[in-house]
């Protein structure tokens, strides 16, 4: 690579560290808004929360990361184009095919960091996320250990504990299960314990009334006992995440072992080709949007008015990439020997950033049409 080729890869690397920051802390803080007010509300301490934001990062940033790279790429060209840089190296030699150089090397770049993220980090921090969501989602703490405070930890249930002893023993515990309307139930008692039972957890009441409220004739039947069991698994895990999705699985378990990972995700052939080809595809679009980026603002020269249609240009060219990407998804998924679509939205990136190459060389063909029709009389 020549000094300016350095100087432009450093340009475009600086650029999409701004842009990357910018956009992880917009949609890291958006989760980490939603999380906070799920996991405090809970019950759960600061550092939970802190572990949770932390393992969402990766999955975020590999979201960002094709919008940084076309940003940036968008960024540093149009900045050379409005001082003349651009428009110097031209003149000393530098053909639109030699200058894309640097944005290539740059997508490829990107490209590599985005294989580590989708092929390692993401399945690893998905995989510990689910995993801590379901210990958090076991915590009884989380829902029922708070005195002086009437909870509704699933829809029909109140729970209410006047004080916690410091063996953990529960005071003066209310219980209303109304999830059957025709025979809601209110338990009551002096003392209570919570037991880990055969990997659930149950509410052990002791000294307490059971009451229970008939619609026919608004009868109310109560029952004195001295213990009663009172089983709250189901509602401390009212929805039990699935450790096993083939999102979590490692690439080369994808390619080596599908049908093991079929068997223990019950993912589909199509899926399971569709979650390894993405991870490759994803890749080489960070490549595309470079390329696209820097070719498109390579059609316009120096003006007054900046180059600001080149821009919108791009912007549009890559979001048909966009749908191209979004249409093939549900056909790769429907049959897994469709799986070589997933790289036709990078082929036809790749084949628009050759055609933006190929008008920038030879801009007498866009800005003057005649020149068309008068090449192909020539040829005749």
């Amino acid at each position: 690579m020549t000094r300016f080729d350095r100087y432009m890869l450093s340009q475009f690397m600086v650029l999409f560290g701004f842009f990357a920051l910018i956009l992880v802390s917009i949609f890291w803080i958006n989760k980490a808004v939603r999380m906070f007010d799920r996991l405090i509300g809970d019950g759960q301490p600061a550092w939970v929360f802190l572990e949770f934001t932390a393992l969402t990062l990766p999955g975020v940033i590999g979201i960002v990361l094709p919008m940084a790279t076309f940003a940036a790429a968008v960024y540093v060209t149009n900045r050379l184009v409005n001082e003349s840089e651009l428009t110097v190296v031209q003149a000393t030699g530098y053909s639109p095919w030699r200058l894309i150089r640097a944005a290539a090397v740059f997508g490829t770049v990107i490209a590599l960091i985005m294989s580590l993220l989708s092929h390692f980090l993401i399945p690893l921090s998905l995989g510990e996320l689910r995993q801590r969501e379901a210990e958090v989602r076991q915590s009884v703490s989380a829902r029922f250990l708070e005195e002086g405070e009437f909870l509704h930890p699933a829809p029909g249930i109140t729970f209410y504990i006047r004080d916690i002893t410091p063996e953990g023993a529960l005071r003066d515990v209310f219980l209303s299960d109304r999830r059957d309307p025709e025979s809601p139930m209110t338990y009551t008692s002096s003392q209570a314990y919570l037991v880990q039972e055969g990997g659930g957890t149950k509410l052990v009441m002791v000294k307490g009334l059971a009451q229970s409220l008939r619609p026919e004739g608004q009868r109310l039947f109560t029952t004195h006992f001295e213990d009663f069991s009172y089983d709250i698994s189901r509602l401390i895990a009212q929805n039990p995440a699935s450790l096993n999705k083939v999102e979590f699985a490692p690439t080369p378990d994808l390619i080596l072992q599908p049908e093991t990972v079929a068997k223990s995700t019950r993912a589909t052939p199509g899926e399971l080709q569709y979650a390894l080809h993405s991870r490759f595809s994803q890749a080489l679009l960070c490549v595309v949007a470079a390329l696209i980026g820097f070719a498109t603002l390579l059609l316009g020269g120096f003006s007054r008015f900046g180059v600001w249609w080149q821009v919108l240009a791009a912007f549009a060219l890559l979001i048909v990439v966009k749908l191209i990407e979004s249409s093939v998804t549900g056909a790769v998924i429907g049959n897994a020997a469709a799986w070589p679509l997933m790289y036709l939205p990078s082929a036809a990136g790749f084949l628009i950033a050759f055609l933006m190459l190929y008008l920038a060389a030879r801009p007498d063909l866009w800005r003057r049409p005649s020149l068309w029709w008068r090449s192909a009389r020539g040829a005749t």
